[in-house]
């Protein structure tokens, strides 16, 4: 979940690793950032980071998954890789590929020197380090300690969902040409899933495990305010609260915590101090995305849905 409004005062540090001492001055830290996590959030990301375990996040779209990587990423001041998953990516395409451009110019260089005389040497040096094309997989075993963000991992195959649990087992990558590359500090991995699909239990096993709700209104308001501070307190209560009735309505795809943002984003762009229901309704694009959420959406008494309150 995006947040928490609950102020607590973190203990210092006692850990000499450069971690957050607890769950607290974690959440204080990532506050520092602009996102708000709650206290079962913070927990859960502090045990991955002292554990050393991947971090697997499933809840509804816009909540907040995505985002509390980078915020990590901040917090640690580790560099962040994000691998978008989606149907059909291979291995390849997640771990290294060769500069086949880079080599053939280098071969037709070596050819022009008349450097030809040594084959075995020539072709040895075509899978020299600077011809492998790092992705996202490698770079962060290589640049560690690192934060690895795998967004939407439901949305891979089955095969690659295999092959990313034995990544993850060891956090080793072997190229035939190169050796193994193992990460001197194992990055922190954090796994996010809209559950379009049931992601199979010898990953999630692999992982700790956090399901993200949406927020209650006063941590919406919290998260509006402090991502948004331009726009008035009185519009990001009065989308807060819509917002929250939306999600009622039992719409294709209720909208998150993004969604809440862009919408007072506009409403506020368009010089609005609070939520006006005409004004609501013709801005509904940035929060509804489905025709037959807006149909009904339309349907339904703007007023009831949003008048203040």
């Amino acid at each position: 979940m995006l947040g928490g409004v609950t102020e607590t005062t973190a203990a210092p540090s006692t850990r000499t690793d450069g971690l957050p001492g607890g769950p607290e001055e974690l959440a204080a830290a990532l506050r520092s950032t602009g996102y708000l996590p709650d206290e079962g959030l913070a927990t859960a990301a502090y045990l991955a980071l002292v554990m050393r375990r991947p971090l697997f996040l499933e809840g509804e779209a816009g909540v907040g998954k995505t985002a509390l990587a980078r915020a990590l990423a901040a917090v640690t001041g580790r560099p962040l890789y994000r691998l978008q998953c989606y149907e059909g990516l291979e291995a390849s395409q997640a771990l290294y590929d060769w500069d086949f451009g880079r080599q053939l110019l280098h071969l037709r260089a070596a050819e022009a020197a008349h450097a030809t005389a040594d084959t075995k040497s020539l072709e040895a040096s075509l899978y020299d380090r600077r011809f492998l094309l790092a992705r996202p997989l490698l770079q962060a075993l290589e640049d560690s300690p690192s934060v690895l963000l795998v967004d939407e991992v439901d949305r891979a195959d089955d095969e690659f969902e295999a092959f990313l649990l034995e990544v993850l087992s060891d956090f080793t990558i072997s190229i035939p040409e190169l050796g193994t590359v193992r990460a001197d500090v194992p990055p922190l991995v954090v796994l996010t899933s809209n559950r379009t699909r049931e992601v199979h239990d010898a990953l999630k096993r692999r992982c700790l495990y956090h399901w993200l709700e949406h927020p209650d209104f006063d941590r919406e308001v919290a998260i509006l305010r402090t991502r948004l501070p331009e726009v008035t307190e009185r519009l990001a209560r009065e989308v807060a609260r819509a917002t929250a009735k939306l999600r009622t309505l039992d719409l294709l795809k209720p909208p998150g915590v993004a969604e809440a943002m862009d919408w007072a984003t506009a409403l506020h762009a368009l010089g609005a101090r609070d939520l006006d229901p005409d004004l609501a309704a013709r801005t509904l694009g940035a929060v509804i995305k489905y025709r037959e959420d807006t149909d009904r959406v339309h349907s339904l008494a703007r007023g009831a849905l949003f008048g203040g309150g």
